[in-house]
């Protein structure tokens, strides 16, 4: 039986899955034989990724969707067939740093009370992603939209300050290098597949806090993330998945009064969002072509909002 089952989810990223699969087969040779094995869930990419895996990586299991099922449900197929006592979320558009699956195996033998690690992600240049949060709610939600976290952090952790602790508990590790405990999962279920993309990590940390698994960050296993890879081929789109997720999570776990005021905070945040474009283009800003998408996503947002 295998340590890790690595299960990655992919859409129509070929050439970043083949950099992330070879650092997997690296990080799997400096482990004993059998450690690992890596299990790939396809969502009908059309850029070859599937005869590409097939030829670069026979080792890895391949699993070949017809349409695209989601992050969820692709992932959930690969935690199904993984037989690790442990599995590792991995996005196709990150790069293993050496020694971070080693490290990552080592905490949760060490620490069997946790039921899941996240991994510390940073950009191509080295810089620190936001990759673990508080756990989301109304006030936190309403001063990460309006940015009142230069004033006062209350939706997000120092992870700057932490980056050369020990390993820190979180209320949230993003899905994008995330470590889970077999035993945790049988225990408290796979991912929620009313989640097509986005939250569907936040929303199973929730449920492993709230059964008595913690979840650590680990600022010294160092993951590359390009980020985003995927959705950035369908911008509006997942803007408004993204937001549909959000408004799901609340629903669930904090009922329906709070999904109705969470999307009253949104319909605030976005009207001053709504006058980015036309203002940018009065001060021929720099920014304008930006300001006029995000206008444009907000401007969506607000005719879905009660159908969300």
């Amino acid at each position: 039986m295998p340590a890790v089952s690595i299960i990655i989810a992919s859409w129509n990223t070929r050439d970043l899955l083949r950099a992330c699969l070879r650092t997997v087969a690296a990080e799997a040779q400096a482990l004993p034989a059998g450690s690992v094995e890596a299990i790939v869930v396809d969502n009908a990419s059309a850029d070859g990724t599937c005869e590409t895996v097939e030829r670069e990586h026979p080792q890895v299991l391949l699993i070949r969707n017809r349409h695209n099922l989601g992050f969820a449900a692709a992932t959930n197929q690969g935690l199904r067939r993984g037989r690790g006592r442990y599995a590792l979320l991995l996005n196709p558009d990150t790069e293993l740093i050496p020694g971070t699956l080693a490290g990552m195996i080592e905490f949760m033998d060490q620490m069997p009370s946790a039921g899941a690690a996240g991994a510390c992600l940073v950009n191509p240049d080295g810089t620190l992603q936001a990759s673990a949060s508080p756990m989301p709610g109304l006030l936190r939600e309403l001063w990460r939209l309006f940015h009142l976290d230069r004033v006062l952090s209350l939706s997000r952790y120092p992870l700057q300050a932490w980056a050369e602790g020990g390993p820190r508990p979180v209320d949230v590790a993003q899905g994008a290098c995330l470590m889970l405990r077999r035993a945790a999962l049988d225990q408290v279920g796979l991912l929620d597949e009313s989640y097509f993309m986005y939250t569907e990590e936040v929303d199973l940390c929730y449920r492993l806090g709230r059964s008595g698994w913690p979840i650590y960050w680990l600022p010294r296993a160092k993951v590359l993330h390009h980020g985003g890879q995927s959705t950035r081929q369908q911008r509006a789109e997942m803007f408004l998945r993204l937001y549909e997720s959000k408004v799901l999570f609340f629903r669930k776990h904090r009922g329906h009064l709070a999904a109705v005021a969470y999307k009253v905070i949104l319909a605030a945040a976005a009207l001053p969002r709504l006058l980015a474009g036309p203002l940018s283009k009065l001060r021929r800003s720099a920014r304008q072509a930006e300001d006029q998408q995000i206008s444009a996503h907000y401007r969506t947002l607000l005719k879905a909002l009660p159908g969300l």
